[in-house]
Parts: structure tokens; C-alpha cells; sequence
């Protein structure tokens, strides 16, 4: 049996749970999410918890059990309590905005950089540096936070560019004169 998914999933008292053959839908205060649940596992609803179980015992089967497990929790823990990335920029001259369902970005390009910000997802920028990414769905929140990152990386030389908040960039050694 999977370690993970075997687990019961506690739903908090704000949370509405429903479950319809193979789709599940979340609703809790930050939101709504709906889902279908993989063939070969199941769900039912019982004093309070979530119960994933599957059906077979092939390596597949166990793989869809713990990966549905996780995504329902996923899910629970969104309604609730949202999940967030902070991104910051460094260099000089750049700086984000948000404007609308826009996020512009001034990356030293020629061009701004304009981003259309997805449903559910809310943005936010202290300081034109400090972007914080906002959301019910852990997926949507890790893609936005990643996009954004991608259009200009930390680069190791002078460390310019757009990077999580808790990461390291590794500086390199520029060329020497001999």
C-alpha cells in the first residue's frame, strides 16, 4: 500500500467537498478547483476526512495512488490557505509593475515585457523589485512564478535578472587580465 496515499485528508470547517464519479471539486474561502481523478482510484467522503483508495496492485496503480492522494490534499490546503512565490529582480534599471490583469516588466530589453496574469491568480510588486505570486492551485501559482523567471534568469557573472527569493545564484569569476 502507498505510504502517502493511504493517508486521510482532514477537511477544515470552511470546506465544501464533492465528489462525482471520477471528479472532485474543492471550495473552500480562496476558491474553487475541480479535478478528475485518475482511472484505477477512487474517493469517498467519511467523518470528516477524504479516503483515496485504487483499484489493482501494478506498479501503475500504486504511482496514481500516492499522485492522487497529494493532488486532493493540494487542493484542501489551496481552498484554505492559498500558496505563494516571491520573486525578486535585481540589475540596474529593472523593475515590475502590476497594470490591470497585466504584469509589465522592464527587464533592459528594448521592449517591455508584458505578461497576462491567469484566473484566480492574484499579483503583487513591492518596491518595482519584489513580486509576490498568489493562488488556490499549486500548479498555476509554480507556472506563473516560473513564466515570469524565464524571460530573463539570474545570470552568474553580475547576478542580474528575475529569481526566487530563497535562491542562490553561484557567481563566477570574471575573464582575468594575465
Amino acid at each position: 500500500m502507498s505510504r502517502i496515499g493511504k493517508q486521510p485528508i482532514a477537511i477544515p470547517p470552511k470546506v465544501k467537498v464533492d465528489v462525482k464519479g471520477q471528479k472532485i471539486s474543492v471550495e473552500g474561502p480562496k476558491g474553487k478547483l475541480d479535478w478528475d481523478l485518475p482511472r484505477r482510484t477512487s474517493l469517498k467522503v467519511e467523518n470528516g476526512n477524504i479516503l483515496v483508495s485504487r483499484d489493482g496492485d501494478d506498479s501503475d496503480a500504486r504511482a496514481l495512488h500516492g499522485l492522487s492522494r497529494a493532488l486532493v490534499n493540494n487542493m484542501v490546503r489551496g481552498v484554505t490557505d492559498g500558496f505563494v512565490k516571491k520573486l525578486e529582480i535585481q540589475g540596474v534599471g529593472f523593475k515590475a509593475a502590476v497594470a490591470g490583469s497585466n504584469v509589465n516588466m522592464v527587464l533592459g530589453f528594448s521592449h517591455p515585457i508584458v505578461y497576462a496574469i491567469p484566473a484566480q491568480i492574484k499579483v503583487t510588486v513591492e518596491e518595482n523589485t519584489k513580486i509576490t505570486i498568489e493562488g488556490p492551485d499549486r500548479q498555476v501559482v509554480g507556472q506563473v512564478a516560473s513564466e515570469l523567471r524565464s524571460f530573463y534568469p539570474p545570470e552568474p557573472y553580475k547576478g542580474k535578472g528575475v529569481r526566487y527569493s530563497d535562491e542562490r545564484v553561484i557567481r563566477k569569476e570574471g575573464k582575468t587580465v594575465q
